[in-house]
């Protein structure tokens, strides 16, 4: 006798191939979502130029998604690409400068500068003259600093090389998503209004305006940190003032890194032509000068073009950039942002039910 397959058994069945499916889709593009997450945050808080570009193409969504993209390996691949090789033969020039030093060992006497350092000086003398004497503690010494900071800088290295493959798949997918936007943009305004009504598109409104908020806070604070190293550069007489600003203007929206490795380079460029002084000063101008502007003007210009309090802003911040990584600068303060939109419309249904009840 032949047993007929009940309309329950048959939902059940619809529903375990639809999880089934969901399950392998989100399988497939897990590697991805990192990648893909960046790129649609590029695509959304670049959609006015986008608007732009496609103006001046007419209409033409290929050709506008094809500039735009230029646009992005111009502004995004080629520097990091040449921070990647500059670091590298950074790496090769400290090997080959602390070599003969090892060889060699030390001089006799520590330089005037350093010796003449007030408090310190003395105790740096002292060591200096120890160290000459005793070969084999430099040695050891030059190998407990050398050893970490090559195995950093190789580390360093290999992220930006990692940084360089993702870079170039989220130029793939934003070519994507720049040419059919609008189908895009409509499926998600579709999709919101048929899940939450008028709350899921006011929530996705404010998830694209947190996302462009917080882009404009890293690039307005990369420019400023850019402003404050130009003034620097400028004072201690580095060469390539217009090139440097613009290295650090790009770098400082790179998180960890920034623009240290920059005012770094400038550094050691004035200690290794014999201006040491300049460069204890370009020193010091980067330590409490660049790298301190990222600590408040980012949380600053994020809260004011966000209705987020610069708390959570800040929160948001940090811990998205701990539990996402670098794509957590804009998680964070996303899902803050509309976590408290949930909590406000709970509490409001909740009051509004409460009022309902009385007599």
């Amino acid at each position: 006798m032949q047993k007929h397959i009940t309309s329950a058994q048959k939902q059940i069945i619809q529903i375990a191939i639809v999880a089934l499916l969901l399950i392998g889709c989100i399988a497939v593009l897990l590697p991805f979502t990192g990648t893909l997450m960046f790129a649609v945050v590029i695509c959304v808080t670049t959609a006015p130029l986008r608007g732009y570009v496609l103006k001046l193409c007419r209409g033409r969504g290929n050709l506008a998604a094809l500039v735009m993209s230029a646009l992005l390996v111009l502004l995004l691949l080629v520097p990091l690409a040449l921070l990647s090789g500059t670091l590298a033969q950074g790496i090769e020039s400290a090997v080959r400068y602390l070599r003969p030093i090892m060889d060699a060992g030390l001089s006799a006497d520590p330089p005037k500068w350093l010796s003449d350092l007030p408090i310190a000086g003395q105790i740096i003398d002292n060591y200096w003259h120890e160290l000459a004497a005793s070969r084999e503690e430099m040695n050891n010494l030059l190998r407990q600093l050398i050893d970490p900071t090559r195995k950093m800088a190789l580390a360093t290295v290999s992220i930006l090389g990692q940084g360089l493959l993702q870079l170039i798949l989220v130029i793939f997918f934003a070519f994507f998503i720049f040419r059919d936007a609008e189908k895009y943009a409509e499926a998600l305004r579709n999709g919101s209004q048929k899940l939450a009504g008028d709350l899921g598109e006011r929530m996705l409104k404010l998830a694209a305006a947190t996302v462009t908020s917080v882009m404009i806070g890293i690039v307005g604070t990369a420019a400023a940190q850019a402003i404050v190293a130009m003034f620097g550069y400028l004072i201690a007489g580095v060469p390539g003032v217009a090139m440097l600003t613009f290295m650090t203007f790009i770098f400082s929206m790179v998180p960890v890194i920034g623009a240290t490795l920059i005012w770094l380079g400038a550094a050691w460029w004035l200690y290794d032509t014999g201006q040491t002084g300049w460069a204890i000063f370009m020193l010091l101008w980067g330590m409490f000068g660049i790298s301190s502007v990222d600590n408040f003007i980012k949380p600053i210009l994020i809260s004011r073009t966000s209705s987020l309090p610069l708390l959570l802003i800040v929160v948001g911040i940090f811990g998205g950039v701990m539990v996402f990584g670098f794509i957590g600068l804009f998680l964070g303060p996303m899902l803050l942002a509309l976590g408290r939109v949930l909590i406000r419309e709970w509490l409001a249904l909740t009051e509004y039910e409460e009022h309902s009840r009385l007599p």
